[in-house]
């Protein structure tokens, strides 16, 4: 709910221009907006889900993949058959391969027992050995735990490993679990073979299927292997007796060369769905299912090295055709099953819902016209603000470019344009710069080329002696206005300077040099931060890592909001703080080593042209005497 909140708060002030937000619990005290128009718009984002998604870049990047794609279209025509027909040959002869290896296993038909090194519990369960092989849980009865076994195999082949998951009168239930049911969930099943005992990470197999004897609804074998502790694999519903499931290799685990093996029984559900009794059993070839077949011929295949570079071959090309240049990016997504009903909130309490509403729009503005029969979703409510019956979004967004232009908007209060607000300095201007905005095709860059290219913009800052009674706080545009750039950027003109600045465009966020003890206030100390290196150092303000319980001193000391409220005008203040971190701070101290050395190596005469490159560097004006 709070989340929703803060959207209608920003939707309004970004692109209105109003404080709707004072509407949330009782109708505005100014302007036009009611309490029940304020639910309704609520009511948008309602079914809104929070999700990601995979958007296509443009430019450069697209262009070049659209070549490499065409590139690779036409090797794979050439070289898919060639593999296909290779293939085709090798697997005739894995019938001879199997019998030769079929020879080679002591028992080829039974699932074998692996031999068991060490089988240790992480929450210190007591596990006892069974005459059977099996081992019983005994002892505490932990809320989760991982179980790490360490084995070997005489297989000269494993496919895979079946877990027996069996009754027992000790247990609740019977068991297999240790809840009082008898249930357990089989997170997460992972498995690692490797030539010494000194198993790594890195040694992990790769598992491609798992398979049961039964399952629990919403808990199916393959929970077990998709490498999320959240679902796994349970027997809820058929306690009490024994059960198995069987997890697949996606290539055969070759002992001959890999005999030690790792196996970790993840069960991480809560409320003691641990498993009571277990026993561990390889599985051999001649137990495959048709896929598990499939895959040892496409191992078999793949052992021979020229089908194997082949294979390799078009595998990239493969991947490059469709490696197309997307960003992931978090989104809302529009909820279609169980959709929320909205109603307005007595006092915004969510506790105390009044009548129901339907999604809808401010009366006091243009009329909303949904596109279909159905209920209205937020391409109509997107829709409304850029029609062209609307112009007040358009006033509002081309006020903001003003602004950040200017050092204030035409029209001063930026975040509220209702009755509260104040009248803009150039109503006409405005309307003609809204305008403009539309028939550019909203384009921002072709509004800012506008308006920097005027003469307006390109006036000197310098006070005007003549203007300076008639207009002396420059509402009339007489002149250029002096105004501090925002804490991002007074970092990026100072690492310019200095010849530092990376000029990389997009990425993740980045970790510039901060004081440790700065570091050392986030909560409960449970967050490090590493400066970056490389480049990365360098890269803009707008890429810094923004940690709420510790922000970056070099941003808010030059008055950067807080990123977890919306704003769309900054205030600027001045400390002496300001100042000590121009002198003091490691990156500002980098950036003037660096542009001494610059100045150094600078090719120029003397000292003092030197002097003058640099302070032209500095305030881009040459120097007086």
């Amino acid at each position: 709910m709070a989340a929703i909140f803060d959207r209608v708060a920003t939707t309004g002030t970004v692109w209105l221009g109003l404080t709707v937000g004072c509407a949330q619990c009782h109708s505005h005290k100014y302007d036009p907006i009611t309490h029940k128009e304020y639910y309704q718009l609520f009511a948008f984002f309602n079914n809104g889900d929070e999700t990601t998604t995979d958007v296509p870049l443009v430019g450069h990047s697209l262009a070049k993949w659209h070549k490499e794609k065409a590139d690779a279209e036409r090797k794979l025509a050439d070289l898919q058959p060639k593999l296909d027909k290779l293939r085709a040959d090798l697997a005739a002869g894995v019938p001879a391969w199997e019998a030769e290896l079929a020879a080679a296993a002591s028992d080829p038909i039974a699932f074998h027992p692996v031999e068991l090194l060490s089988v240790t519990s992480k929450a210190g369960v007591e596990l006892k050995l069974l005459s059977d092989g099996s081992y019983l849980a005994a002892g505490k009865n932990p809320d989760v735990d991982t179980v790490t076994i360490t084995a070997k195999s005489d297989l000269q082949q494993i496919t895979g490993f079946r877990i027996e998951a069996l009754a027992h009168d000790s247990l609740g239930g019977r068991g297999p679990g240790r809840t009082d049911q008898g249930n357990f969930v089989l997170g997460e099943f992972r498995a690692f073979a490797a030539p010494t005992e000194d198993i790594k990470s890195d040694h992990r197999v790769k598992l491609k299927h798992a398979e049961s004897d039964y399952s629990q609804k919403d808990f199916p074998a393959a929970g077990a292997i998709d490498d999320d502790e959240k679902t796994g694999w349970a027997i809820g519903g058929q306690s009490g007796r024994d059960h198995w499931v069987m997890f697949i290799a996606e290539k055969p685990i070759e002992t001959g060369s890999t005999p030690w093996l790792r196996l970790e029984l993840s069960q991480n559900y809560g409320t003691q769905h641990t498993v009571g009794r277990f026993r561990v059993l390889a599985v051999p070839a001649e137990k495959r299912s048709e896929e598990q077949a499939a895959a040892l011929v496409s191992y078999h295949v793949g052992q021979d090295e020229k089908t194997g570079k082949l294979a390799e071959e078009i595998k990239k090309l493969k991947n490059r055709v469709a490696a197309e240049p997307v960003m992931t990016v978090r989104v809302i997504g529009q909820r279609t099953e169980d959709p929320r009903t909205s109603h307005v909130l007595n006092r915004g309490d969510f506790l105390d819902p009044a009548d129901e509403v339907q999604p809808g729009t401010l009366g006091a503005l243009s009329p909303f016209k949904p596109r279909g029969s159905g209920t209205a979703d937020r391409l109509d409510l997107a829709r409304w603000m850029v029609d062209p019956a609307n112009p007040l979004t358009r006033r509002v967004l081309v006020n903001q470019l003003w602004s950040h232009l200017f050092g204030r908007g035409i029209v001063r209060t930026m975040n509220d344009f209702g009755t509260r607000g104040e009248r803009p300095t150039h109503p006409e201007l405005l309307d003609w710069l809204a305008c403009e905005l539309a028939e550019r095709g909203w384009s921002r860059k072709d509004m800012i080329r506008l308006i920097v290219s005027s003469a307006t913009y390109r006036q000197a800052s310098v006070t005007r002696e003549e203007l300076a009674e008639v207009d002396p706080a420059n509402d009339l545009f007489h002149r250029q206005n002096r105004f501090r750039v925002e804490a991002e950027i007074v970092r990026d003109l100072t690492l310019s300077v200095g010849g530092l600045l990376s000029q990389k465009i997009g990425g993740p966020s980045v970790f510039p040099p901060m004081p440790a003890d700065i570091a050392a206030l986030s909560y409960a100390n449970n967050f490090k931060w590493k400066s970056s290196e490389g480049e990365d150092r360098y890269r803009r303000g707008i890429y810094t890592f923004f940690k709420r319980t510790a922000p970056h001193p070099n941003l808010s000391t030059f008055d950067c909001p807080d990123s977890n409220t919306t704003c769309v005008e900054r205030r600027a203040s001045n400390t002496p703080l300001q100042a000590l971190t121009t002198l003091n701070n490691e990156t500002f101290v980098e950036a003037s080593r660096a542009m001494a050395r610059r100045a150094l190596l600078a090719n120029v005469e003397n000292d003092e042209q030197r002097l003058t490159l640099a302070i032209r560097w500095c305030i881009v004006r040459p120097p007086t005497t």
